[in-house]
């Protein structure tokens, strides 16, 4: 067994790769599989959103591309969804932006004041 010399010696950092939310994804998707009438749009850990989606019913889906917005590549995001006439939520877990065709796919499922919203594996 080695003897400790008392010097910590601090683990090397990670690099922003390591550090940023998986998958990697160009676009954001939402089906709705809720039993009301719900929009999205994506927000970054900083705040940043995207423009919102339109209204759509139950067994329909959107996807924002986010090339077609200001949010910086690189960020983490997630989508928010605000169901018509209640409340809104956001998704469980964050991926992060670039640019290679992909699409991270969540589902929202419940009623008005009470739905998840989860990343499909």
């Amino acid at each position: 067994m080695a003897a400790l010399t008392g010097a910590l010696v601090a683990p090397p950092s990670a690099s922003a790769a390591e550090t940023a939310a998986a998958p990697c994804v160009q676009k954001v998707a939402v089906v709705n599989n809720a039993g009301f009438v719900l929009s999205f749009r994506v927000t970054t850990r900083t705040g940043g959103l995207s423009p919102e989606t339109d209204n759509y019913p139950i067994n329909q889906w959107r996807v924002v591309d986010l090339t077609a917005t200001d949010l910086p590549e690189g960020s983490d995001v997630r989508p928010v969804v605000q169901a018509v006439g209640g409340t809104s939520r956001t998704g469980n877990t964050f991926v992060s932006y670039c640019r290679n065709g992909q699409t991270a796919t969540y589902t929202a499922s419940g009623v008005t004041l009470d739905y998840t919203v989860v990343l499909i594996d």
